[in-house]
């Protein structure tokens, strides 16, 4: 019998046996807006978080029963894009999918918000490595290489991120801190535009995330130099960790993480975890996302919200002792 059909025999005996017993999927998407569901993007398209978000939309808006449009809204380094979720209405039509600089912006920048008061967690996407590469033309086969170049010309030799005051841009603070060390940082709006100069050679260094830079890798023309996470990582095989190549004790691997605005109902928040499980947990969706370069999480809102507040404190501090501001 087909799923309506089973669904009618429910109801035609009084409801007396409920869709669990009987072995059917949850429903989900059940006291939405009736409109299409916003997930904002604060970053332009080509990014990370935007190809994490394309990968998944498309079975999210199955799951759900409604249209999941992606909205990217690029610029400060993902505040301008939160800014506005954080206006959003609660009633469960907007959402955000959010990057590690959340986490960071709290205190790099000035915002009209704190995350986990506008915010409510939902799910805890997926982790990855951040790689430090070079390009294929530049001279250096090795971090170190990078280390002596700079040592030797302070401030000459320039590296990019997605933006100013993100992971990648913190934590190269911090090894040119641990090394005593000097390089220029050029922030991008963004890691689309950045990975373009990257693989053009515009630039010669990017500190990025794996998911935007695998098949540049794969492909020969960036070479990766080291790995953010505390050993080698399958998703990019022998490559050592900078806790490996003397950063005792280095450890920052980046993060994706879907929020909703504070005050949505919580029934909406269990409803959107739930489905963002399921379509996390579906071979295709998994495999696409974990072969660009990241480890699907699916935490709840629970776990999210406590990642967060970790991440935002630990990281703080880093920013507060170097005194890295929106305009460094």
């Amino acid at each position: 019998m087909s799923l309506p059909g089973r669904r009618a025999l429910i109801l035609g005996s009084g409801g007396l046996m409920m869709p669990a017993l009987l072995g059917l999927r949850p429903t989900f998407g059940q006291g939405f807006p009736d409109r299409p569901i916003r997930l904002i993007v604060p970053w332009p398209p080509g990014g990370s978080t935007d190809t994490v978000a394309r990968i998944f939309a498309p079975k999210l808006s199955e799951v759900l029963g409604r249209a999941v449009v992606i909205e990217n809204r690029g610029g400060a380094s993902g505040a301008t894009g939160a800014i506005e979720a954080s206006r959003a209405a609660p009633d469960g039509s907007t959402w955000m999918l959010v990057y590690d600089t959340q986490a960071t912006n709290e205190t790099v920048m000035r915002l009209p918000f704190r995350t986990l008061e506008a915010f409510v967690p939902v799910t805890l996407v997926a982790k990855g490595p951040l790689a430090m590469v070079a390009h294929q033309s530049t001279p250096y086969r090795s971090f170190e290489d990078v280390v002596a170049a700079a040592k030797a010309a302070p401030d000459t030799l320039n590296y990019a991120t997605s933006g100013v005051g993100g992971l990648a841009h913190v934590s190269t603070t911090l090894l040119q801190q641990q090394r005593d060390f000097k390089i220029v940082h050029v922030p991008y709006r963004g890691g689309g535009p950045a990975v373009q100069d990257a693989v053009a050679g515009h630039v010669p260094l990017f500190m990025s995330n794996v998911v935007i830079i695998s098949q540049h890798i794969r492909a020969g023309v960036l070479r990766p130099l080291g790995v953010t996470t505390a050993g080698e990582t399958r998703h990019v095989p022998g490559v050592r960790s900078f806790a490996q190549q003397g950063f005792a004790n280095f450890e920052a691997p980046t993060w994706w993480a879907l929020l909703g605005r504070h005050g949505v109902a919580p029934t909406l928040v269990e409803q959107m975890h739930g489905a963002m499980r399921q379509v996390l947990r579906d071979p295709a969706v998994k495999g696409r996302i974990e072969e660009q370069g990241a480890d699907i999480e699916a935490a709840g809102p629970e776990q999210c919200g406590a990642f967060l507040s970790s991440e935002i404190e630990k990281w703080g501090r880093v920013i507060r002792e170097n005194d890295i501001r929106a305009d460094s």
